[in-house]
């Protein structure tokens, strides 16, 4: 089926645009965001409002607690599921966010190989008797493709390559899809773009919008009745959560301003590395029907 997708840096702008776009082309939108499939985290996650979610169907929104850890291959597959079910019902996906990961894991055939904590505890054990580089030359004698892509000082990822071979009874580095952009969709994606100065000023408008709307109380309510590691690793809650005593508003808000920008500019260069995405800049008066072109499925 044919699948859309709307990309870009967290505050770029995505959201508004998205609801427009939808609506136009009677899309539902399957969000890319790792967060709000988590009820509770409203303020936080910039969630759309009631208004919208009822303007426009939206999938994997509130879908668990906070207390739940949910993993890559997880949201893979809910997504797809999410994708298939709006496809059966001749609707077009537009897939919105801005996790280049989560966007890469649903379109292309990425896997995410098992884990298994007997078997890495084993291998942990081992790599500190034996030493790094000895665990390192096993991995060489077995997959020497994998082996040359790890330091051999780095026994985390030459156990995570002994695990998951023990696991699949498969060289790691099979799993060569993150090199090639070959969606399983026929599929067309828009991403949006803004300076990065006016991108800086909008996060600093949005977190002081989410601390104004009470993403504190938020927080620690969530924390008072259980939230999961990936929960709590999340942008805004989790510096509100480590903030040391007698922290002032201004530093909280200029901490979680600090940390976003960072993760906007690395959510740039993954999207900017992909070859399918063609830019818009976010600002361009003309933005919703230049998008609409670009995303009906069959365009040129």
């Amino acid at each position: 089926g044919s699948v859309a997708a709307l990309v870009g840096p967290t505050a770029v702008g995505k959201t508004e645009v998205s609801i427009e776009v939808a609506d136009r082309l009677g899309a539902e939108i399957v969000s890319l965001d790792s967060m709000q499939v988590y009820v509770g985290m409203d303020v936080g996650t910039a969630k759309p409002g009631t208004e919208v979610l009822r303007r426009v169907p939206h999938h994997l929104i509130d879908r668990f607690p906070p207390t739940h850890d949910l993993a890559v291959a997880e949201f893979q597959t809910l997504a797809r599921e999410a994708i298939a079910d709006i496809v059966a019902r001749d609707r077009l996906p537009l897939l919105v966010g801005g996790s280049g990961l989560y966007f890469r894991a649903v379109v292309d055939d990425l896997e995410f190989p098992p884990r298994d904590e007997a078997v890495r505890t084993d291998l942990e054990s081992e790599a500190e008797a034996i030493g790094a580089e000895a665990l390192h030359v096993r991995l060489t004698e077995i997959d020497p493709l994998a082996a040359s892509r790890i330091a051999p000082a780095n026994a985390r990822r030459t156990i995570r390559a002994l695990e998951v071979i023990a696991l699949t009874n498969r060289p790691f580095s099979e799993n060569d899809a993150w090199d090639r952009y070959e969606s399983r969709y026929r599929l067309r994606v828009a991403g949006l773009r803004r300076d990065r100065s006016e991108l800086r000023s909008r996060i600093a408008a949005r977190v002081q919008e989410m601390l104004d709307a009470g993403l504190q109380e938020e927080a620690e309510r969530i924390v008072a009745s259980g939230m999961g590691r990936t929960a709590r690793q999340a942008l805004g809650y989790r510096q509100v959560l480590d903030a040391e005593p007698g922290t002032t508003a201004p530093e909280l808000a200029e901490s979680i301003t600090k940390a976003t920008s960072r993760f906007a500019r690395r959510q740039e260069s993954w999207f900017k590395s992909d070859p399918r995405v063609t830019w818009f800049e976010a600002d361009d008066p003309n933005l919703t029907s230049l998008l609409i072109a670009h995303l009906t499925p069959g365009s040129s």
